[in-house]
Parts: C-alpha cells; sequence; structure tokens
C-alpha cells in the first residue's frame, strides 16, 4: 500500500478508537492518581486538604503551558507526516523541546519565590499558609519533568502511536500511588513527611515519566529525530509553534484562573467550600480527561489527514469524535448526580462539606453534557493550527461572566450562586458559536482531487 501510515487509510472509527483509547487510559490513570493524592492528604485533616487545593491551579497552570506546546507540536509534526516531510517535523521536535525546557524555568522561579504569597491571597490560616508554602514549593519546582513528558508525549502521538504514551503515563501514576501512602505516613521504614511526601511522591512519578519517555523515544521513534548537533533557534518555528501553542495554553489556563479566582470567593465564606471545591475540580478531570484522550486521539488524525487533504476522512473523524465524548459526558452526569455523597465520603467528608458538597456535584454535573461541541470543535481548530478559534470557545464556555455573576448570585443564593452561575447557559451559547466558526473555517478546506 503506497501509504504504510494508518492514519491514511485504517477505517476511521477503529483508527479513532484505537488512538483515542490509550490516551484514555492513561488521562483516567493521570486523574486517578490527582484523586488518590487529595484521598491520603484528606486523611492529615482539613487544613492540609485545602491547602493542596489551594496549589492545584498552579499546577495545572504548568500542565497548560506544557500542554500547549505539545498540543503544537502534535498539530505541525503530524501536518508534515501527513505531507511526508519527515525532516521537517524532526526540525519542529527539536525546536519544541527546547522551547519546553526555556518555559519550565518560570515554573522553577514561581516555586522558590511564588509560593507564600500565592497561598496567603487565599487564606490566613497558619497551618493552611504552611502545608501550601511545603506542597507547592516542590511540585512547582519541579515540573520541568512533566514538560520533558508530554513533549515527547505529543510527538508519539503525531506519528500515530498512543501505546507508548499510555505506557508512559501508567508507569508515572503508579510510581505516584505506591510512593504517596509511604511518603506520607511512614511505611517500610520511611519517615512520615506528610503533605511533602505526596509532592515528593507526585514528583518523583513525573521524574520516571520523563526518564521513561526519553528512552522509549530514542529506542522506538521512527519518523521524528531529535537532534542538538549544532542546534540554533529557529524563529519562524517558534512562531508556528506559538501560534498554536499560546491560545491552547492560554485556553488550558483558564480553570486554573477561574478556579484560583473562585477560591477567593469562597474562602471569604467557608473553608470548606474551597476545600470542596477543590475536590470537585480534580473530580471533573477524571471526567474531562477520558474526554480530552478522545480529542488526543482525533488531532493527529485531522491533522494528518489535512496535510494530505483527504476532507472526508476528517468529516468522519469529527463525526466520531463528537458521538464518543458525548456518552462520556452524559455518563460522567449521570455519576456525579446520583452518587454524590458516596463520592465525597471518599475524602473523609465531614458534615460541613456534605451539606455544601451534594448540592454543589448535583449542580455543576448538569454543565459536562453541554460542553460536548466546544469541546470537540477546540480540538478541531488546534489540529488545523487555527488556536485563536480555540481560545474564544474556552473564554466562552468558561470565562467571561461566570465570576460577576458568582458574585451577584451568592447574596441571594449562597454557595450555590457559585454552582448555579450562568456557565450552564454560556456553554450553549458556547457551542452555537463554535459551529458557526466550523462552518466558517471548513468551507475553505480544499478537499484532494482525484
Amino acid at each position: 500500500m503506497e501509504n504504510k501510515n494508518p492514519m491514511g487509510y485504517k477505517p476511521i472509527f477503529p483508527l479513532l478508537m484505537s488512538m483515542a483509547f490509550p490516551p484514555m487510559i492513561s488521562m483516567l490513570i493521570q486523574s486517578l492518581y490527582n484523586i488518590i493524592d487529595s484521598i491520603f492528604v484528606a486523611q492529615l485533616g482539613e487544613s492540609a486538604l485545602t491547602a493542596v487545593s489551594l496549589i492545584y491551579p498552579l499546577q495545572n497552570l504548568s500542565l497548560a503551558f506544557s500542554c500547549g506546546i505539545g498540543i503544537a507540536m502534535n498539530a505541525i509534526i503530524a501536518r508534515h507526516l501527513g505531507a511526508h516531510n519527515d525532516q521537517e517535523a524532526s526540525d519542529v521536535a527539536s525546536q519544541g523541546i527546547v522551547m519546553s525546557l526555556l518555559h519550565s524555568l518560570l515554573f522553577v522561579v514561581i516555586g522558590l519565590f511564588f509560593i507564600r504569597p500565592f497561598v496567603s491571597m487565599f487564606s490566613s490560616h497558619q497551618e493552611v499558609i504552611q502545608y501550601g508554602i511545603q506542597y507547592g514549593t516542590i511540585v512547582i519546582t519541579f515540573t520541568f519533568f512533566s514538560f520533558v513528558h508530554l513533549a515527547i508525549e505529543k510527538m508519539f502521538q503525531a506519528s500515530g502511536d498512543m501505546i507508548i504514551p499510555m505506557i508512559m503515563q501508567i508507569v508515572g501514576a503508579v510510581v505516584n500511588i505506591v510512593l504517596d501512602p509511604i511518603l506520607i505516613f511512614g511505611y517500610f521504614g520511611f519517615p512520615a513527611l506528610g503533605v511533602n511526601g505526596a509532592a515528593i511522591a507526585t514528583i518523583l512519578g513525573q521524574m520516571s515519566a520523563c526518564f521513561l519517555s526519553i528512552y522509549l523515544f530514542y529506542k522506538h521513534s521512527q519518523h521524528i529525530h531529535v537532534s542538538f548537533k549544532h542546534f540554533k533557534i529557529n524563529f519562524q518555528t517558534f512562531k508556528n509553534l506559538y501560534s498554536i501553542a499560546i491560545p491552547s495554553g492560554v485556553m488550558l489556563c483558564m480553570p486554573s484562573l477561574l478556579v484560583s479566582v473562585l477560591n477567593g470567593i469562597l474562602a471569604s465564606i467557608s473553608q470548606s467550600a474551597v476545600a470542596f471545591f477543590g475536590i470537585y475540580f480534580k473530580l471533573q478531570t477524571f471526567i474531562y480527561m477520558p474526554s480530552n484522550g478522545v480529542i488526543q486521539g482525533m488531532r493527529p488524525i485531522i491533522s494528518y489527514n489535512y496535510g494530505a487533504k483527504e476532507k472526508k476522512r476528517m468529516d468522519e473523524t469529527i463525526k466520531m469524535a463528537g458521538l464518543s465524548i458525548s456518552v462520556i459526558l452524559l455518563l460522567g452526569t449521570l455519576l456525579f448526580f446520583f452518587f454524590p455523597q458516596t463520592i465525597l465520603k471518599m475524602f473523609n467528608a465531614n458534615q460541613a462539606m456534605l451539606d455544601i458538597g451534594i448540592s454543589g456535584l448535583r449542580i455543576l454535573s448538569l454543565a459536562f453534557i453541554l460542553s460536548t461541541i466546544g469541546i470537540v470543535m477546540a480540538g478541531v481548530f488546534e489540529s488545523l493550527g487555527k488556536g485563536s478559534l480555540s481560545l474564544i470557545i474556552s473564554l466562552l464556555r468558561q470565562f467571561i461572566i461566570i465570576i460577576p455573576a458568582s458574585l451577584l448570585l451568592i447574596p441571594f443564593l449562597g454557595l450555590n450562586g457559585v454552582w448555579l452561575n450562568p456557565s450552564h447557559f454560556l456553554k450553549i451559547i458556547a457551542s452555537l458559536v463554535a459551529f458557526i466558526l466550523f462552518i466558517k473555517v471548513y468551507k475553505g478546506i480544499n478537499p484532494k482531487q482525484d
């Protein structure tokens, strides 16, 4: 067969599932170890759980930076591979690795110098502040392992290999999960390190995934070859990467910014509310990350076939991805709506947190299914190199009036004013806007002439 890359000829649904299933599994596992982190930390008390919840937006911010670059690398590399330009794909990969390392330095600075003022913005409780400094200094300063791992993961995905990224994620997650109780509570002769132990376990998990990714890349990568001999920064390549990475990164930053602002609002009401919202934010990743796994499987297929001008295959990929994500989000809504108490008790929730969280989970879960079109369209735009359109959708979905609406509704509805704000309605509006933009952009794509 002339085209040996399965993204060019394999039937779309089995292709999408074969490429989406590994990242779905790996991201479920990633979500699971974030949740397990919180379950173990919750045993140390509400102050420790609150502190970790306050640091979580910064962790998500570092993830947004690294994933933004990775998404850009994925789209551009896959497009070059679709056009059979392996050398150009390799050049982009080398530039992307360097870009990832440069960006990771920002979080070294944040971790060393800005954790205390960040935590102090949201709490005056000294125990919470101390726990936050302990945990945040470690997990933010050493996040560069995650930057490298995620860049290599996206390179594998761009070439159609989803199994190796899954293996890397599983190894990192298993190391974290195994070490969490050992380092937090001091099992097997290790000292009990508390929240420091949770942070160290997280970093050792990321370090394991990073070193394994480097080894597997040099051993198994076929189409992409990274070399730093005679390396010079190519500003045009940086520009091309930033054209996707900046909007994608900003888009991924939005939840972190949203949570940080809402934490500030919630802290004025109740520490239990902050702790619950931190739990919810991790729990909702357990729903959205499998959906993101489908998007990860979709992106290289669309980018590859965009480069090959196979529009029919792009059409079918978008349709199958939308159906798959809608099923995942519907299941998430049903789980959160009907079993909120069971879920919260996993986190050693006291009565105050249960009073807040049961209604909170039910209200917040209703927004899941409304996100389907926006999520799919954002992934499509990233695949086509239209990152700014993804950003527009994200802003509409998550941010524009949620904060002022929450402030306005709290006096009338209490905490339910934070959970039940116009974000549900905005997701509908965002979906409509996303679809209109999609029609406009997609019309301009010329199919391959037979």
